[in-house]
């Protein structure tokens, strides 16, 4: 305990220092953003780290309007229970927490979970052909399904404005706004960029990317913003992008001239991340410049769907907000989205409330699964099953003779 005190003594003289040269780099790359994000462009293929481009200049510090009194907000939120040749069924589950919270419109919350048993032969052995563990594949799918769930609540939430906007009495807001002007953000938890799928067959990849796609399409024709939110975000991609004036070689050419080194010699801040850079440079309700991710995975996304994202001063930490590219590139869409999620992280203190009510209601726990497969076995029984029951290894860890 002793050397863990030490050695943090340490580290927090090394990361004022670390924080003092990134600050001068921004400062200096500043007077060059436009050819640092021409050489980033030109050499983002030869690079071996991920840098973002700033689009808008870095000196750029803006505040978070004040939301408007009459709003809504959509998120989802998923769990899973894993399938086990221990129980009597193998099968798995998704459990989807839903919730739409309304502000100044005299409206009722709507909050529930929508849980879906997967137990088909096609479900249980479809990854196995790419070489994908099902408990993997299981967390893909479930991020698919979270999105997918969000659109059916956002087009729902939409369709409904539309008609009363068809009907002479509308009701009215405390702002004495009718229902259809009220602004509305969908959210989800982490980030928008799924790095993680980078790595499977095209094949599995198309087959969790597709839902996603389409089901931000449906969110983009309700006209409601998108954003991911990111708490304690451990991304360097803004970071990196101050690497490029450092570079000591002619172009950044990192696959010829530093292909072989232990530390490229541009890493001069590292292990500098993102979210403790911004702390220094942020006021509370503040956003920094928007950026344009370079992940590679980006390739794979559709026209109009480049992530972009920012930091913001949330009052009690740092938080990455991701957006696709049709909210980043609305100003007003982009002000009513962080607006909304910053009046969010307010009444969650600390945290977005609805993506904490959503994360609640989805999640699955020990007695859930225990009534899970209670239930199951009655099913079971009254099918005219039998030797319905547990494995003997979990009859007897679940019951202790000692």
């Amino acid at each position: 305990m002793q050397g863990i005190s030490q050695h943090m003594n340490a580290e927090t003289a090394a990361s004022r220092k670390r924080l003092e040269l990134a600050t001068n780099l921004l400062w200096r790359s500043q007077a060059q953003q436009s050819e640092l994000v021409q050489r980033q462009q030109q050499w983002r293929d030869r690079l071996l780290f991920t840098a973002a481009v700033p689009v808008e200049p870095l000196d750029t510090r803006v505040e978070i309007p004040i939301p408007p009194k009459a709003h809504t907000v959509i998120a989802t939120d998923g769990s899973q229970m894993a399938p086990s040749h221990h129980e009597i069924a193998y099968c798995y589950l998704i459990n989807i927490g839903r919730v739409v919270l309304h502000y100044g419109q005299s409206r009722h919350p709507f909050m529930d979970s929508l849980p879906e048993v997967f137990y088909k032969t096609d479900d249980l052995n479809i990854s196995r052909q790419w070489g994908i563990r099902i408990e993997e594949w299981l967390g893909y799918w479930r991020t698919a399904s979270e999105t997918v769930a969000l659109a059916e609540l956002c087009t729902s939430w939409a369709k409904s404005q539309e008609e009363q906007s068809k009907n002479p009495q509308l009701p009215m807001t405390n702002d004495q706004l009718p229902i259809t002007k009220v602004p509305t953000l969908a959210m989800v938890d982490g980030s928008l960029i799924y790095w993680f799928l980078e790595q499977l067959p095209s094949e599995a990849r198309d087959r969790i990317l597709t839902p996603i796609f389409g089901a931000w399409e449906q969110i983009r024709a309700a006209g409601i913003p998108l954003i991911g939110y990111l708490s304690a975000s451990r991304s360097s991609e803004a970071m990196n992008f101050l690497r490029l004036p450092v570079c000591p070689h002619p172009v950044p050419n990192c696959q010829t001239y530093c292909n072989n080194l232990d530390k490229l010699p541009c890493q001069v801040f590292d292990p500098l991340r993102d979210a403790r850079f911004w702390l220094s440079q942020l006021q509370p309700g503040q956003r920094s410049p928007l950026w344009r991710s370079g992940a590679k995975i980006l390739d794979l996304y559709g026209k109009g769907q480049s992530i972009y994202f920012c930091y913001v001063h949330v009052g009690s930490e740092i938080a990455r907000i991701d957006m696709p590219g049709w909210v980043a590139e609305d100003p007003v869409m982009l002000d009513i989205a962080l607006s909304l999620m910053l009046a969010q992280v307010h009444k969650g203190y600390g945290y977005p409330i609805t993506l904490a009510e959503a994360h609640n209601h989805a999640v699955v726990t020990g007695s859930d699964r225990a009534r899970f497969f209670a239930m199951l076995e009655q099913q079971m029984i009254k099918a005219g099953l039998r030797n319905v029951g547990t494995s003997y290894k979990e009859t007897r860890k679940r019951g202790s003779i000692a």
